[in-house]
């Protein structure tokens, strides 16, 4: 990641800069609220993608650290209202917004966040920006609430579910990757095959991230918490739809039932490796990895394109 980094190091660095002056309020409790929120960034990948599919495409305009401000406020606004949604009281090892100024407070800055994106967008004219950013945001909506519709029935296959992770999670990476090459090139043909690389990245990027659950890695997160959730990711659709009936009724009633059980969970972690679901969501991942890669190919060599070769490798080697 520091040699991904140091590829749009500049940019990044005046990114930091233009992103805290968009953010400043003359409100004293929302002042201290987004610089707490400021102090919790993380890894960037969005603003990165940005950067590099434009550098990529071409020289990075104006227009290109307001596509990337515009998807990181986004991204962040996300987060915020995903914490109230979820209950969650962490966030990235520290206290989320809802644990320390109670949920009111968390969606109304979630809010603010989102309002902020729109008026950099109209402020200079970046309806082309917004149209992207505004269909993942949809999208976006569209993939959680029909997860919790499935999870509730538990009556999810892999094609609704790649329906979900295309619309949750690919969405905002995917469009994040458009709006960079689009910045600079302003060609619609362009944006949109960066977009499609950035919806395989994407889909690799969750599909990584529910076989982290799996795992005995330190990720934050215990072992087990999708299905405590009721959370039905591809290698548990995968050992449900190959097991005998006698099986698949035994980790149904556990997730209806026992989902907080950790003795339950952990049968039910086992049967999932035991059945090679593992090894088949990976597999999966790795088709996804190829085709995002395929599509970069297609670029010229530099070193912008070696850089976004690797940020694909790391969102599916990562450990956490």
């Amino acid at each position: 990641m520091i040699e991904i980094r140091a590829t749009i190091h500049d940019e990044l660095t005046e990114f930091d800069k233009k992103f805290r002056e968009i953010l400043k309020s003359n409100t004293p409790l929302l002042d201290r609220v987004i610089r707490y929120v400021i102090s919790q960034k993380g890894k960037q990948i969005r603003p990165m993608l940005v950067f590099l599919c434009a550098k990529i495409t071409g020289p990075v305009t104006e227009s290109t650290y307001h596509a990337a401000a515009m998807v990181e406020l986004l991204h962040t606004a996300t987060l915020v209202h995903d914490d109230v949604v979820d209950e969650s009281m962490e966030r990235r090892g520290l206290l989320s917004i809802n644990a320390i100024w109670k949920n009111k407070i968390a969606v109304l800055v979630g809010d603010y966040l989102l309002s902020k994106g729109l008026l950099l967008a109209t402020k200079h004219q970046e309806y082309a920006l917004l149209h992207y950013l505004s269909d993942a945001v949809q999208r976006m909506s569209e993939g959680e609430l029909l997860q919790i519709e499935k999870s509730r029935k538990l009556n999810l296959d892999e094609s609704v579910y790649f329906e979900i992770i295309r619309n949750k999670t690919a969405s905002l990476l995917a469009s994040a990757c458009a709006i960079g090459a689009y910045s600079n090139t302003k060609s619609q043909p362009i944006a949109d095959d960066f977009y499609t690389f950035g919806e395989k990245m994407g889909i690799a990027f969750q599909i990584k991230d529910d076989l982290l659950d799996y795992g005995n890695t330190n990720i934050g997160k215990p072992t087990g918490n999708d299905i405590k959730e009721k959370k039905l990711t591809l290698p548990l659709i995968y050992t449900i739809q190959q097991a005998e009936k006698k099986l698949k009724r035994e980790l149904i009633y556990i997730l209806k039932n026992k989902n907080k059980e950790q003795e339950a969970v952990n049968f039910v972690l086992d049967a999932v490796q035991n059945s090679g679901g593992i090894e088949y969501a990976t597999q999966k991942m790795l088709l996804y990895r190829k085709d995002a890669l395929t599509i970069l190919q297609k670029c010229s060599p530099s070193e912008n394109r070696d850089a976004l070769e690797r940020l694909v490798l790391f969102t599916t080697e990562r450990s956490h």
